[in-house]
This record gives C-alpha cells, structure tokens and sequence, in this order.
C-alpha cells in the first residue's frame, strides 16, 4: 500500500535537497504556492502536464506533515 508522502523525494543531488514530486525537479513548495495563489488543479495540471493529480494532493499531504513539526508565526488578529 502506498501512501501520497511515496510521491516525494528528497535527494541532496536534486534540486538541492528540497522536495520534489517524485521523478520531476517540481518542487513542493512550487505547488502549494500556485495553489496559495488560487490556482486550480487544472490550471496547475495543463501547465506541468508530467504531474498527476495525485501529485498535488501528496504536496498537500506533504505540507500537513511539516505543519505538524513547526510552528511558524502569524499574526494573531488582535495585533491589527
């Protein structure tokens, strides 16, 4: 059984260890900014067509993983 995290690489020698979708030198950070910036799928898919859509859901996966082991500060809404 594979999981979506199997869809990522890290590897020092590719893209300088950040991680990739598998197979690609996509980076991970690469798709969740396009979706960050209201991208869709589609939009995403017709401009990497070597990507699935399982590969965007493994960055998403990917994303919740290292949210998980650090914080990272944001404004708290009664500092506006």
């Amino acid at each position: 059984m594979t999981t979506p995290l199997d869809r990522i690489s890290i590897d020092p020698n590719v893209c300088f260890g950040k991680p990739c979708i598998k197979g690609t030198r996509i980076w991970v950070s690469l798709i969740l900014d396009f979706l960050a910036s209201g991208e869709t799928e589609a939009q995403i898919l017709a401009a990497y067509p070597q990507l699935q859509p399982e590969d965007i859901r493994a960055a998403l996966a990917y994303a919740a993983e290292v949210a998980r082991e650090r914080i990272v500060p944001v404004p708290s809404a009664a500092a506006e």
